[in-house]
């Protein structure tokens, strides 16, 4: 029904999808290997490539690859080639960009200015616009990512400290980010003026950290102190840290989902626990959309978190119900629907002594085609669950994003153009409910401070000009 032949051959087990990580640390000896560590940590926001770039105050030396972060830095002797006391890194997900070594992250160049690495997480919406520009001008680009714009923005400013030429270049770009650049002797942070991407601020014994997560800074024995934040350009050098920035802007577009999926549950981000708010989504749910079940489910792991919230309102018993296979990559099965049922089967296994007789009701962080959720709703009805009701801990997704999040087109939205009970019926569910936009902004302490654009269609930002109905679907 909804999901068309060519949506599916993308991926057997849509959903959304990480945006980067990006990963900074200056004033210590072993900088490159917390960068390691730190990447590691935040390796389910990106794993088609990594990349360490290590400065020893006079170069930069530069690692990276495709695949995750342990087989990029695999060999332990690249840490030889890594030296000095700052670094920065970044895991990748392409929003913008082919995917591939070329747009690998981080970038480094030469120019007037010396050398500077820069990584990026978020999505520049003029992009293109300015591309063209550049090119008509001579501007000669080596990658077809967004992040290299703004480099070239910086080797053109007429500014003459590095944090001010970084300024001026992001005072020209429109969209989503959080950006670390490395010189030789300087580490800098920034942030889009609307907070889009978080970016937070720690401190380890003798050196001071960025990172997407604050889990990057558990790892490393990090103090978490604050965000940086939105429009700030914060620089790290010998003589301490300082900021400028960049003008104002209100309301804020904080995005709403690294809290319903993709920051780790013991992450602070947007200076709140994730696992509060998540757990805070479930109980919402559950006041909004109760159900007469026998025990509660999560579709793991990004649900378990709002299930036990909804489990815990509702007063329902929560039960693991769903195994998910950890160990599994991609299968590369061509795309028949028996084969794509195998996919699903090979990365979630029922536990069928917990659901046989039962009424189930299954939570899930969000639904964007639903081919996924639905063969596993057979899966659970194949172990013997006597009901299966599906509850939402997001609004229904109508619309693309710009800032970041893997959604390009409203034909890969199973919501775009059903109904909740068509939804349903393709799912093959009892009942199916979403939590309201209402209801998630309650969760959050200022909901005017977030984007609800994939919810609404009402963006916060002008959206890409080359955006037009016919390439989004629409």
């Amino acid at each position: 029904m909804p999901c068309c032949k060519k949506d599916c051959r993308r991926n057997a087990a849509a959903g959304l999808k990480e945006f980067c990580a990006v990963f900074g640390i200056f004033g210590d000896s072993e900088a490159a290997r917390k960068t390691y560590l730190g990447l590691y940590s935040l390796q389910h926001r990106g794993q088609e490539s990594s990349g360490i770039a290590a400065s020893d105050g006079c170069t930069i030396a530069l690692r990276k690859g495709m695949g995750l972060v342990s087989a990029v830095f695999s060999d332990r002797e690249v840490f030889s080639k890594l030296q000095g006391n700052s670094a920065i890194g970044h895991n990748r997900y392409s929003t913008t960009g082919l995917s591939g070594i070329g747009n690998a992250q981080p970038i480094l160049i030469r120019f007037k200015g010396g050398k500077i690495a820069a990584a990026h997480n978020g999505n520049i919406v003029n992009a293109g616009e300015l591309r063209k520009k550049m090119e008509n001008e001579g501007s000669i680009f080596q990658t077809t990512s967004d992040s290299e714009i703004v480099l070239h923005l910086i080797a053109r400013s007429r500014e003459e400290k590095i944090e001010e030429m970084i300024a001026d270049s992001l005072g020209q770009v429109e969209g989503a980010y959080s950006f670390v650049f490395l010189t030789p002797d300087t580490l800098i942070a920034a942030r889009d003026p609307r907070g889009f991407r978080p970016l937070c601020l720690g401190k380890t014994e003798t050196g001071t950290v960025v990172a997407s997560e604050s889990c990057a800074l558990d790892i490393i024995n990090a103090e978490y102190l604050r965000d940086v934040a939105p429009g700030e350009v914060l620089s790290v050098g010998s003589s301490g840290i300082s900021s400028i920035h960049l003008p104002e802007v209100r309301p804020r577009s904080f995005c709403m989902f690294e809290y319903i999926y993709f920051s780790r549950p013991d992450s602070i981000v947007f200076e709140e626990k994730v696992d509060k708010i998540r757990r805070q989504l479930g109980r919402t749910l559950a006041k909004e959309a109760p159900c007469d079940a026998d025990l509660v489910i999560a579709v793991p792991d990004s649900a378990n978190t709002a299930a036990l919230g909804y489990a815990g309102s509702s007063g329902i018993r929560f039960e693991i119900g769903l195994i998910r296979n950890h160990y599994v990559g991609r299968t590369f099965i061509e795309p028949h629907q028996h084969e794509r049922d195998l996919d699903v089967k090979i990365k979630f296994n029922t536990v069928s002594g917990v659901l046989k007789g039962k009424r189930v009701v299954v939570v899930e962080d969000s639904i964007v085609r639903g081919t996924t959720l639905r063969q596993l709703i057979h899966l659970i009805r194949e172990a013997g669950a006597a009901e299966v009701h599906v509850r939402v801990s997001s609004p229904p997704i109508v619309s693309p994003c710009f800032y970041g999040i893997d959604i390009s087109k409203s034909s890969e939205l199973i919501a775009a153009s059903h109904s909740i009970e068509e939804i349903r019926k393709f799912l093959g569910a009892d009942s199916l409910a979403y939590l309201s936009v209402e209801g998630m902004l309650d969760t959050v302490k200022d909901g005017n401070d977030f984007c609800r654009a994939c919810f609404t269609g009402n963006y916060p930002t002008a959206t890409p000009r080359n955006f037009n109905k016919e390439h989004f679907g629409e």
